[in-house]
């Protein structure tokens, strides 16, 4: 896409929603960050049925330490990969207290020294908690980016790159958000929904996809 092509891109993306908002639920940055760790290969709604639970009887690294690795195991064992997400929980809380007062540190290579915590997690806190200007890149935003050709890369890292690049200052903070629930609910990953898209003029992807059959038929009615 040309610089003006991905300025209107984010232009229409911010028209339709201009408050983009994680779909993690959390009570503070600590759980937000818990949550982050949670999410690793399951989706945002299975991570907060387990969470809102647990959330409303622990909210700090020291009630998490002291609830225990079986007990948490217990609140999230319908998330995959319960066990070790668990015994990071636990470990990155002891960490947090014994290394930051038990606050969730704003500082990249602070979060990403806690168990559990890769890039996209220290990006996704950064951002929603403290308001960086980062590019969280999961599945969705990685084949978003490769697919329209906003920001196309072989690695999760490139695209993250190409992203910071060349997004434009008024969408920074927004932007991964943005493209993370476009990616979710529209550029799907088997059928993207190309007939309802409000990028699909921008977008290289080719063919386009058609409406279902009912949907066509509909609007021929």
């Amino acid at each position: 896409m040309t610089r003006r092509e991905v300025a209107e891109f984010y232009r229409r993306l911010a028209e339709a929603n201009p408050h983009p908002e994680t779909e993690l639920e959390s009570v503070n940055v600590y759980t937000l960050l818990v949550a982050v760790v949670l999410s690793a290969q399951a989706t945002d709604a299975g991570v907060n049925r387990a969470t809102r639970a647990l959330f409303a009887e622990v909210d700090t690294p020291a009630e998490m330490v002291a609830l225990g690795e079986e007990k948490l195991k217990q609140h999230i064992r319908t998330i995959g990969l319960f066990n070790t997400k668990a015994k990071n929980v636990i470990a990155l809380s002891q960490a947090l207290l014994d290394r930051h007062g038990g606050e969730v540190p704003r500082d990249r290579a602070a979060l990403e020294a806690l168990p559990g915590v890769g890039r996209k997690t220290a990006n996704v806190v950064l951002n929603v908690a403290f308001g960086d200007e980062t590019f969280a890149v999961d599945t969705h935003i990685f084949r978003v980016g490769n697919r329209t050709g906003l920001a196309r890369g072989k690695t999760v890292l490139a695209v993250e790159k190409k992203l910071d690049a060349v997004t434009p200052a008024p969408f920074r903070v927004h932007a991964h958000h943005w493209l993370i629930l476009h990616g979710r609910y529209v550029c799907k990953a088997r059928r993207p929904e190309c007939w309802r898209c409000i990028e699909h003029d921008l977008c290289a992807f080719k063919p386009k996809t058609p409406p279902p059959p009912e949907r066509a038929a509909a609007r021929a009615g």
